[in-house]
């Protein structure tokens, strides 16, 4: 395809519709259309790509995402680089609402989701080791400390299938694994990336904390109406990650 970008990221108009000469283009992939129209914008001379995983209008919950066609039209736009930002529960009482988590590993318990490129004839198989990109994670670190944003360096992200929120045992059992962060969307966004070759990194906000965390019976059950609200009350620091790590990133 004639258009091109240097660096991709999955989220919203939030963090792109102040800048100027910002173009709308539709993509087809051979898995079908992505999420929403994509919107690139120019950024300390780099071409970004914006794709709200969910849509414009929150119309797909995480489990009806098609995970396949936005990965895969970035990398028909050939960005160097995935930013995948996203809101996020906390499963450990150190990790407070308002805090960022740049994740470095992830588990996966969704269901039945489209998964890989690989369906054969041909075959691959793909580590997940360490999935999550060193070069962006260190990036991204770097960037939530310059804008003053608590970072957790390092985390784990347990994947629900969603839409659900867990219930209180299950969240016990994945807060004494020592698992630090809830999510909907990480996974097969993340090894989806890894399968095509695209560094990858994630930067969880964390909105809330998940209903069964051990010796705090006084937290009420998440919502999603608070998990927005806490959102947007951050969605200005989480933009001024992106363009700093935007300006960073060498392509």
């Amino acid at each position: 395809m004639d258009k091109r970008a240097d660096i991709g990221v999955f989220g919203g108009s939030g963090f792109y519709s102040f800048l100027e000469n910002v173009e709308e283009i539709e993509v087809e992939t051979p898995y079908g259309k992505p999420s929403d129209k994509i919107s690139i914008a120019e950024l300390d001379g780099k071409k970004v790509a914006f794709l709200p995983r969910h849509g414009k209008h929150h119309q797909y919950p995480p489990h009806m995402i098609n995970y396949r066609a936005n990965v895969y039209a970035m990398k028909m736009l050939g960005v160097k680089a995935l930013i995948g930002p996203n809101a996020s529960g906390s499963l450990q009482p150190h990790i407070k609402p308002g805090d960022f988590v740049v994740c470095d590993q992830f588990v996966d318990r969704t269901w039945g989701r489209k998964d890989t490129y690989f369906d054969g004839p041909e075959v691959r198989h793909i580590s997940a080791a360490d999935l999550y990109d060193e070069k962006l994670r260190r990036i991204a670190i770097e960037a939530c400390k310059k804008v003053g944003v608590t970072v957790h360096e390092r985390g784990t992200v347990v994947v629900i299938q969603g839409p659900r929120f867990s219930s209180r045992a299950e969240s016990r059992w994945f807060s004494s694994m020592g698992w630090e962060v809830i999510n909907m969307t990480q996974y097969p966004e993340n090894i989806l990336a890894k399968e095509l070759e695209i560094p990858y990194v994630n930067i969880a906000l964390i909105t809330d904390y998940d209903v069964g965390l051990e010796g705090r019976d006084d937290i009420l059950p998440v919502t999603h109406e608070e998990v927005l609200r806490v959102f947007n009350e951050n969605i200005d620091k989480i933009r001024k990650v992106l363009f700093e790590m935007i300006c960073m990133i060498e392509v």
